[in-house]
This record gives structure tokens, sequence and C-alpha cells, in this order.
């Protein structure tokens, strides 16, 4: 025996799993000594990347009309920030409160969050993962309004208590100068005039601020000489205020659906009060109230009637109706109706100036599950085609698949077919949003995302490049009857909602097969073709998967004769086929219980079907009994053999896809051999409720071979063979059926299964059976490999492994027929061979290596159009790649890779010898294992209940990265976790939004060039012309040097008691702490360079150079004037 390398088995433990272990068998071959491995901990690092989707429970928006950026708020403390296609940027505020209201610093690269917890953010943009300058929090006062005048460092802060606070956004640090309300109302004025709800300054005279309190009342308040101007009394409680942009009329809206309009000079009466949906009454009264009008925007034209915009103030009759967008354009209003309620609005517009013309060209509307972009600029309104991922949860995600490193043909094949999908009417003119650059991509390798939804559609996704593009949305409820109305429900659902919902699905990127299992127990195969066909009838197996229970009955007396089949042409008797109309022999009615009744109805009608995804086969799992049929827990195709295989708590069934035949349904209990040491007895069975009489056994036909009576009870393991067209009736009642060009076929269905708890459990993935901890043993899951189906083979051989809840492995054995014509026509033959190896937990994932290590994928048949002509096909159609060399005696080839939520163990093949084993973990669970390339190479990658992410190297199992990154929160993420390639991972962060992190070392070095860039150097647009008639009589804009107000030498200091300065990881002085490295010095070097306040400091370098400037040049003229004062014109 070879001595025990103790080296290679600690390389990489972490001291978090040093309880785990990974020993080799004692006495075994040691076959993966020969193997290399190159995998260690340094190939691995955790990181976050990118983050796609609509913002969760958004509730604040903001806008830089020069840079282009939009920034959304949430209600959980998150921000997003967006610009062109493909440019996002996610990031987080470390208290987790909601984001009230946001200000960009125009053209400077800064975002001002303010938060419910009162505290206000300065972000610096300029850096591709954008980090807090600084922070201020507010001790006494609750803040309830910002606004940061353009190209201003002062932000005016109003609170609760109608006060208002002036902070300096460079330094963050509060001025003296303070707007007490009681300074601001009037003397006589009793009550409090409530929080602050709106400030703005003038846009003509910046020394004029405009407070709105929420009683109704409006000051204009004077800077300068701290005092109010005017004041501006309405009965109603205001909501926003807008101004016009010549600063000589603002406009209020009420909570009464009021929009009122006011003369700044004439305070004591509206100029105009308009109840843009109030019904006018005819007396000359005034109109009823409507609901409150939350926003108002009062944007002017150049060449035309201004627009005004507002959300909200419809009447309080239309009950039930959607939320409304408002657009006044002179005498026309449109209204626009809403999918969700509306969040908040902007109006995007040319300039950045207040005082100017401000031509609106768009509105963005802010919902609550969506963001849209209305065209000003077009007749109708039409809005802007979304670039960005936004409908991830157009209906919930039920379950998420991660392809990295597909077929590089794959995109553009469902680009083509998904592009044809696409909506027609949006508005031509390009997305407004249109900052940021893209970064470089290093990675060169396509990635596909699949996502299953709750209504039943599956989206694919292009995820290359860090960037999320929809390719093709498939709808599988197209192939199902709808009920049009509550009568005509079907009470065969076993869901009460979406019984469409998409449990689980296996897709063979080479083959395009793809294979989706619902919650209402159905399973769809498709094919991907580019041609539109119409298809007459669904093709449809029936399959009758069932638990019984018998006392030591004997099989019934015809249990093993041999099924005749029918001969061609040869009529079928009425107890043999049916018409499609008819519900079979299955009973629905209201004395006797349900039975042979699938959940659903396939439509009858022809189906037409585009280009795409095509439906090849429906199999449907029947109501036995009046039990329901229990949801599918594991499923998976395989394009070489045409064989789709799924199960669930009563067993597996294999169908063959290609002839449209049930091969194989048998029990759990029946794929134990009869010397399986693992055999598990049922728990408590109960009987069923079927009538006495209806017991069925199995009729077992054998594919070769004549077999004895003797010989077929000896053996445990079956050789079940069905051809297409079959006629297998038992006892009258059918057990499987096809239904094909209008004729109902009976196949064989496997009954003989023990009873269990029927109860129906929401849970989408199998992988989540810990936390459900079942006593109940179901299938977790399936693996096709070419392999030795039994302990001592020599040859390889198509095989199924199949793993259980309970931590069973079994190995299936699948004798398939040549290609061609005979594969149609010949029987496929399956073999149980019992138990090769048992796990602690279920057994989440298996894969098969070779002797050198590498993964041995299951073999594929290369795609083709199924629709396109036969020569064509013949081109593209190869025979499965060649079976792996043969076993020679003694010696073993392979290695099997076993992963349960508890445990991971390698075996080696033929002799089915354990040679590692590694406990995961003792206190939790493994919610998602799967075996991925990475670096050139493989290795198990694990997420536990616990949130640690581990990863494990192959074949000796060695620790190699264990991170404490996510505990268990939410079902969802255990429901939609999964690892791809390269070192690629994702999971849903929230029901709107796909997390997307990497584990790979090299990934993480090189994230900061693949990230975006939201900063881009733009030179802001000239101010407005002020006009020589203007300039001269002090017409045009008034300016206003804040800093001799607000500065410290004016004001004074602010109270140290009233907020506190909080210096941000992303200032100088968080930076002084951050981690060491090249990519640390990278980005210390960055922020450090782009501190906010550089562009500040060479505004002001350059006003002191131009002062330097005129002063030397007035004094050079002063010096001409002096020598030439005395001389005459003619001695000049």
């Amino acid at each position: 025996m070879k001595k025990f390398n103790i080296r290679k088995v600690l390389d990489g433990l972490t001291a978090v799993s040093s309880s785990s272990s990974a020993t080799a068998q004692p006495g075994t071959p040691r076959e993966n000594d020969v193997v290399q491995e190159t995998l260690q901990s340094e190939h691995f690092q955790l990181c976050k990347t990118v983050r796609h989707g609509f913002p969760y429970q958004p509730s604040s928006m903001a806008f830089d009309p020069v840079q282009k950026i939009l920034a959304i708020g949430t209600q959980t403390g998150a921000l997003r920030l967006f610009g062109r296609a493909g440019v996002e940027c996610y990031c987080q505020h470390e208290s987790g409160a909601a984001v009230i209201q946001l200000q960009f610093l125009i053209n400077e690269g800064a975002l001002v969050s303010a938060l419910a917890d009162d505290s206000i953010h300065l972000w610096n943009l300029r850096q591709k993962i954008p980090a807090i300058l600084h922070s201020l929090k507010f001790n006494r006062e609750r803040i309830t309004y910002c606004h940061l005048p353009f190209q201003s460092k002062w932000l005016y802060i109003g609170t609760e208590r109608g006060n208002i606070h002036i902070v300096n956004v460079e330094s963050f640090t509060l001025s003296g100068y303070v707007i007490m309300w009681n300074k601001a109302i009037e003397l006589s004025t009793k009550t409090h005039p409530g929080p602050v709800v709106h400030i703005s300054d003038n846009p003509m005279d910046e020394g004029k601020l405009l407070i709105g309190f929420e009683c109704g009342v409006v000051v204009l308040w004077d800077l300068k000489s701290k005092k109010a101007d005017y004041r501006y009394n309405y009965d109603e409680a205001i909501h926003s205020v807008a101004w016009h942009h010549e600063g000589k009329q603002f406009v209020c809206s009420h909570s009464d659906g009021t929009l009122t309009t006011w003369n700044v000079r004439a305070p004591a009466k509206a100029a105009q009060i308009i109840t843009p949906h109030g019904k006018q009454p005819k007396d000359g009264k005034k109109p009823e109230p409507c609901k409150p009008i939350l926003k108002v925007e009062y944007k002017t034209t150049r060449a035309g009637d201004p627009f005004m915009v507002l959300s909200g103030g419809l009447s309080y009759d239309t009950v039930g109706r959607r939320a409304c967008l408002t657009v006044m354009h002179g005498k026309s209003t449109a209204v626009l109706e809403m999918d969700y309620p509306i969040v908040d609005f902007l109006t995007l517009c040319e300039t950045p100036y207040p005082n100017d013309f401000q031509e609106p060209y768009a509105v963005v509307v802010l919902l609550e599950k969506d963001l849209v972009v209305i065209d000003l600029g077009q007749i109708g309104y039409p809005i802007f085609e979304n670039p960005y991922p936004l409908t991830i949860h157009e209906s919930p995600v039920t379950c998420c698949e991660y392809f990295a490193d597909c077929p590089a043909d794959l995109i553009p094949a469902l680009y083509s077919v998904g592009s044809r999908q696409k909506r027609q009417g949006y508005s031509k003119k390009e997305w407004p949003v249109s900052g940021g650059n893209w970064g470089q991509n290093t990675q060169s390798y396509p990635e596909i995302i699949i996502t299953g939804h709750a209504d039943g559609s599956i989206k694919f996704w292009d995820a290359s490049a860090l960037m999320l593009q929809v390719l093709y949305k498939l709808k599988t409820a197209k192939v199902f009857e709808r009920a049009r109305g509550k009568e005509e429900k079907p009470n065969t659902d076993i869901v009460d909602e979406d019984p469409f919902a998409i449990q689980t699905l296996s897709w063979c990127p080479e083959s395009r097969m793809l294979c989706v299992a619902g919650v209402s127990a159905h399973v769809i195969v498709y094919r991907f073709s580019k041609q539109e066909i119409t298809t007459e009838v669904v093709q449809l197996l029936e399959v009758r998967m069932q638990c019984e229970f018998s006392d030591v009955d004997s099989p019934d007396p015809g249990g093993d004769q041999t099924p005749t089949l029918p001969t061609p042409g040869a009529s079928s008797s009425p107890q043999e086929s049916e018409p499609p109309t008819q519900p079979s022999t299955g009973s629905n009615s209201s004395d006797g219980p349900r039975d042979n009744i699938p959940c659903l109805q396939v439509r009858s009608s022809p189906l037409k079907q585009s280009p795409g995804y095509q439906v090849e086969l429906v199999i449907q799992l029947v109501w036995v009994s009046g039990e329901p049929p229990q949801q599918i827990t594991s499923l998976a195709i395989n394009s070489s053999y045409g064989l789709v295989v799924f199960g669930n708590s009563n067993g597996l069934a294999v169908v063959d896809y290609l002839q449209k035949t049930l091969l194989l349904n048998m029990s759990l209990s029946e794929l134990y051999s009869p010397s399986d040491p693992y055999q598990r007895q049922p728990r408590s069975p109960r009987k069923t409720r079927q009538p006495s009489g209806a017991k069925m056994s199995r009729k077992i036909s054998s594919s070769n071979e004549q077999k004895t009576d003797q010989e077929k009870r000896s053996q445990r393991w079956r050789s079940l063979t069905c051809k297409k067209c079959s006629s297998c009736v038992t006892d009258g009642k059918p057990a499987a059926r096809t239904r094909q060009k209008g004729v109902l076929y009976r196949t064989k269905s496997d009954p003989n299964s023990y009873a269990k708890d029927n109860s129906f459990t929401r849970s989408r993935s199998s992988s989540v059976t810990s936390i459900d901890r079942e006593s109940r043993e179901a299938i977790s899951s399936f693996y096709f490999c070419e392999s030795f189906p039994r302990k001592g083979d020599s040859l390889v051989s198509p095989c199924l492994l199949v793993g259980t809840t309970q931590g069973s492995v079994m190995m299936v054995a699948l004798s398939l027929p040549p290609g061609g014509d005979q594969r149609l026509q010949q029987p496929v033959g399956i073999a149980s061979c019992g138990t090769m190896a048992q796990l602690k937990g279920g057994v989440l994932t298996m894969a098969l290596l070779d002797a050198a290590g590498t993964l041995l994928p299951p073999s594929y048949e290369p795609w083709y159009d199924p629709n396109a002509s036969d020569e064509e096909k013949e081109k593209s159609r190869r025979r499965r790649p060649a079976s792996p060399p043969s076993s020679q005696e003694g010696q073993d080839t392979q290695f099997a890779v076993l992963c349960s939520e508890k445990q991971a163990k390698v075996v080696a093949m033929p002799s089915q010898t354990r040679l590692y084993k590694h406990n995961i973990t003792e206190t939790s669970f493994v919610l998602r294992a799967d075996v991925v390339q990475m670096a050139g190479t493989n290795c198990i990658t694990c997420f536990c209940a616990n949130g640690h992410i581990m990863t494990l190297s192959l074949p000796s199992l060695r620790p190699l990265l264990d991170v404490n990154y996510l505990p268990l929160t939410d079902m969802r993420i255990a429901r939609t976790f999964c690892f791809s390639n390269l070192g690629q991972a994702l999971y849903l962060t929230s029901p709107t939004e796909i997390q997307r992190i990497t584990y790979s070392q090299e990934t993480c070095d090189n994230l900061q060039e693949m990230l975006s860039e939201l900063f881009t150097p733009v030179e802001t647009p000239e101010a407005p012309n002020r006009g020589f008639f203007k300039g001269l009589f002090g017409g045009g804009a008034q300016s206003l040097d804040r800093e001799d107000l607000f500065g410290e030498t004016a004001s004074g200091k602010a109270s140290r008691s009233l907020a506190q300065h909080i210096p941000g990881p992303g200032s100088m002085e968080g930076m002084k702490g951050a981690a060491s490295g090249v990519v640390g010095d990278l980005a210390r070097a960055r922020i450090a360079l782009d501190e906010r306040g550089q562009k500040l400091g060479e505004l002001e370098e350059r006003t002191a150079a131009m002062m330097a400037s005129a002063e030397s040049f007035s004094k050079h003229a002063h010096h001409m004037m002096l020598k030439y004062k005395d001389k005459k014109w003619y001695q000049l």
C-alpha cells in the first residue's frame, strides 16, 4: 500500500472546515495519485460582480441632465444607477434605511442621498464602484426635503419641524445660517405650518428661496435680508411646487386635486385655480374634490405652449382605476394609464439651467414594479423601448439555471427567434438615459441564464460580459386549455394559483433540447426549430404513478402475462381506445374518487408554433383513486439517448420521447436490489382508497428473450419496454396512455408502489428537502453517463445514476437500439442494477471523471432542425460520441463524484470502492452543489444553508474555499442559487433582482476593468444668453454670493449637537484603513485624484486667475492712460 499523502489532504483546509474530513478508504487503490490536481486555494476568491433587474421597492429618483445618468433609491437603502444599455451600478447604504430623496451634483460625478434615518450622504461616482465620501447624521430633527441648486455647493435641508438648515457639500458641515419656521410664517399665525415639503430658489434670483409648508402656506424668503418677502396661503395641503422658468410664476399641487398658479408679486390670491380631473358644475360652484395631486412639473418651450405634467388628481369615483400620469399641453390633456402605482416622475429637459426655456423631451416615470419613459415629442406620447433587463419579475421567478461557456452559435440563434417577439409601437428615438461607458470585456465566453416563472413562461437571457439582455421568451401555458371563467376552472388543480408555474428544467445547450416540469405534475419536451409549424394534435403521454400497499397479496393471475401488441390497422376494442375528447376511463364524478385525470387539460385545437422552441411531447401525471399526483422533484433529458427521466416521492419514470412511449415506471422500493443493504421498508403505509379488484401488478415484456416465470420472480431488476401504440390494459383500467392523431393508445405504467402522505408542498426545488425534513424518500437527482453498470464490469455502456433524498445512489443500465430507423422501431431496454453508494442527506449532484480527472459530460446529439429536409438533417446529425475505453480486468478507469446535503464522496469505477469522503457540514446542510469547470480542471462548489460557499478539489476533495457569504434568509435564495463554470454563480437577491457573484480569483482581479464607468468628462452647456436689454436694465438672472451668506465668517458655526459628521469609506480619511495590495493602491490613488473638492478647487483657481488677469489689464490700462493723458491728439 502506498504511503498516505497527508499534505494533499490538508492543502487548502480552512479553520472553519477543520472539522470536516477528506479521507481515503484504506486498502483501496489510489488511482488519483496519478491525477495531477492543479487547483489551489489561490485560484479562488469570492466577491459580488453585478446586480440586474428592477430595483426592489423603489422610493426615489434623480437624473443628471448633462451626464445622462439615472439614479433610483429603494426602501431598503439600495442605490441603482443606470446609464446607456449595459451600464448599471449597484451600491448599498449600510444602515438599510429607505432613500427618501436623491440629488445629483450635476456634471460633477457626485450624488447626495437623504435617508429615512435622517442622514445625508455624498457619493463619489467618479470611480467604478461608488463610495461614500461624507455622511451627516441629524440628531434632533427629521429630514423631509432637500434641494441643491445647479452649480452650488450649498444644500438646503428642510425638516419636519419646519426649519431649513444649510450644508456645505464640499466639507459636509452645517452652516450657522438657519431659516426658522416661526420667522418664515406670519406672526399672527397660531398653528405650526407643518413639515417643509418643498424648497427651491427663484430661477431668476438665487437670493430668493421658495419654501412650501405642508399646511398650504408658501413663503418667498429673502436670503440676504433674512426675512419673508411674500406669503401665499391656500386652504388645502401642498404636495409639490414648480416654477415657471422666468421666475414670475409658480404652480402648487394640492391634496384636493387642484392646481393653483401664483404670480410672485400678487400673494393675496391665486392667479388661477384648476382641477384637471374634476367635474365642472354648471352653476359655477367649486368642482368636486379629487384625489391629491402628488407632484406637478411646469416646463416651458421656446416655440409653443408649456407642458404641465402631474401624477394623481383623479376623481374619487374612478375606483379601481389604475394610476395615471397626466400631460397637459396647451388645450390638450392626455391621461396615460400605468400598470403599477407611480412612485415618482421626472421631466427630462434639454438644459440644466432653470432660468432658460426648458424644452422637455421625455418623462421618466418610476412605478412600483417598472420604469417607463414617455416621448413628449411624438403624437400620442409613445414610450421608449427599455434597454435594461427590468422584466425579470414580469411573473415571479420560480427557478433559475446558469450556463457559462455555451456553444458560440446559441446566443445568435436565440436572438434571431426572440427578435420576432418584440412589441411594436415604441418611440423611434434613442433611449434618453445614455451616459457612462462600457467596461473592457476580458471574458470572451458566452453565458446564458434561464429563468422559469409562475405563469409558465421561460426566459432566456444573454449574460455575457457582466451584462444581461433578454433573448427569447417561451410560454409553456400555450399547450394547455385555459379556464375562461371561475365556473370553468378545473377542480383537478393541485395548486390554488399559478397551475403552470415552472418547477424545474433540464436543458442541453449542444442539442438545444429543453425539458421543463411544472407544479401541476406535468413535463413538456421541446425541440428548437427555426421554422414555423402548426401542430394539429399535441402529443400527450399520461402516466399513472401511485403508491399502493397490500397485505402480502400475491400478484393477480394475469400479472405475469406478456401483453399483446395490436397489429397495424387492426381495430381496437372500445376498452382499448377512445376519442381524445373523452376523459378515458377516469372518473371525476361527485359520487366517486377522482381517477386517471390529469391536473391540466391539453388543448385540442391546432397549435401554431412560431420559430424557437416547439412542443415535442407533453407528459402528465394523473390522479390515482382520489389522490393527486405528487410534484416532480427531479428531471433530466439526454438527446443522445432520446430519453427523459423524472421522479418524485412515488418513484421514477423513463420516457422515450422519440417513440413517445413510457419505458419504465418504478417505485423507489423496487429500485433497490433484493440483497441491497440500503433497501428501505415502507414507512407507516396506509391503505389507498382504490376499490378492491383494481389492484394491478406490473407486466414485463423482455426485449430480447423469453424468460420463465421463475426467472422473472427472482430478478429484482426489470427490463421493461413498451412499443409505440402498444395497448396494455390491466383489469380494465389504463395505466398510461398516449394520444396521437386523434386516437387514444394505452401504454404500460407501474402502480405497485407504497402509499404516502399526499400533502402538497409549494417548495419548488428538490434541493430544499432538508428544510422540509420530510421522512419519506423521493428522487432528488439524475445523471446520464457512459459507465460501468455493475460492479466489476469491463465494458462501459449508457447508464443513469439516480440519487434519492435519503442518500442512496443507484445505477440503472440502458440498452439502446442502433441509430437510424431502428432506433425509432426497436424498444429501449432498462435494468436496475441496485445501489452503488450511500451518503448522508439527500443527493444533490453527481458527475463522472475519467482516469485523468477530466469531466466526462453526458453524451449529446448535435442540434439539427427537426423541420428541415431529410438531407439537411443527415448532414447535421452525427452518432453519439464514442464510448470511453473499456476497463481492463481489475483496474478502475473512472471516478464517480457524488455530493449530498452533508458530504461528498468519490467512488472508483467499476470496482465501486470509495476513494475519498469529505464531510461538508455537520450542523447545517448544502442547498446547492454543482461540479463545475474552473481554471482548466474541475471542482465541486457548494452553497450551505448557514451561508457558507465552499469549493472542493477533484478527485481528492481537498477544501479550497470556505467563505461565510450569505445566510439563508429567504426560500427564494435557496430556490434560485446556482453555480456555473469558470467561477460564476447567481441567485435572486430580491423578487425583482438577480445578484451575480464570482468565486474566481482571476475574475476578481479583472473586475475593475470589466465594470462599466458611470462618469465621463462632459462640458457643461453654456449658460443662456441674457440679451443686451436684460443686461442693461438688470432683467436677467440675479446671482448670489452664497459663501458670504452661509460661510462661517458671516453666519457663525452651527450647533454641534444638531448633526454629526461621519467621514465615508470613500473619503481620504476613510481610505487610510483600506486594504493593501495593487487593487487597493489603485483605488486609493483614483479616489484621491477624484476627490469631490478637486473640481470646485479648479474652478476657484480659474476664477482667481481671471481676477488676476483683469487686475493686470486694469493696471496696464491705467498706466497707458497716465502716459497719454496730457498729449494732444495730433501728438499720438
